[in-house]
């Protein structure tokens, strides 16, 4: 294959995956050197750059993924948005929580909240955003909860190195403005749930390379 065909083929597979894809896995699907396929995004998120683009290349929770580009997120979001209600305001506590001091337990998480956090903590698990990572050596072996690759993924973050200050986290709401290219059931606001906050639209971290 000559570049503008491995790019082709790179952009098939991008917008098809609906989530990172890893520059190695593109490699192997088609059959070339991972250096041959990352020539190829490039070139690709060159292309996205030009005026007019609605979808920009992003490097992102270990891998590649089509996004929509900012200027574009009320638009998206008016498309998305009865699709999902957004994460209550208890919800988006318990998981600054977890980002920040995970692997973390329950018990910990009521302890620095004051309340119960069973509802918040099992609607992220149910979004797929924190996930059980092991249990305590503690008496009980409580459960332990971490964040996910989707959390990084909502988040626009390439890593857990690039969490924001915990200020900024807590003053925002959810994932940022863009979404992923032929994905339609990304959290969005509601902006009629009593206790919900913004979801993605309001980016609570600045967008490193996402």
């Amino acid at each position: 294959m000559s570049t503008g065909p491995v790019r082709g083929a790179v952009e098939a597979l991008l917008f098809v995956a609906g989530e990172p894809l890893p520059a190695s896995r593109m490699a192997q699907i088609l059959g070339v050197s991972e250096a041959v396929v990352r020539k190829a995004l490039e070139e690709l998120a060159q292309a996205c750059r030009a005026p007019g683009r609605g979808i920009e290349l992003v490097e992102v929770a270990g891998g590649w993924q089509l996004v929509t580009r900012p200027e574009y997120s009320r638009a998206v979001e008016e498309l998305l948005q009865p699709r999902r209600q957004a994460l209550s305001r208890a919800a988006l506590e318990t998981l600054a929580i977890i980002a920040y001091r995970q692997p973390v337990t329950r018990a910990e998480i009521e302890a620095i909240r004051g309340v119960q956090s069973d509802a918040g903590l099992r609607a992220l698990l149910e979004r797929g955003l924190v996930r059980e990572v092991g249990r305590k050596e503690a008496p009980g072996r409580p459960i332990l909860y971490g964040t996910t690759p989707l959390f990084l993924q909502q988040f626009g973050l390439r890593d857990l190195s690039e969490l924001p200050p915990p200020s900024t986290f807590a003053a925002g709401a959810g994932p940022g403005p863009e979404q992923p290219a032929g994905a339609g059931d990304t959290a969005t606001p509601s902006g009629s749930h009593p206790d919900a906050e913004p979801q993605p639209g309001t980016p609570p971290v600045p967008r490193a390379a996402s």
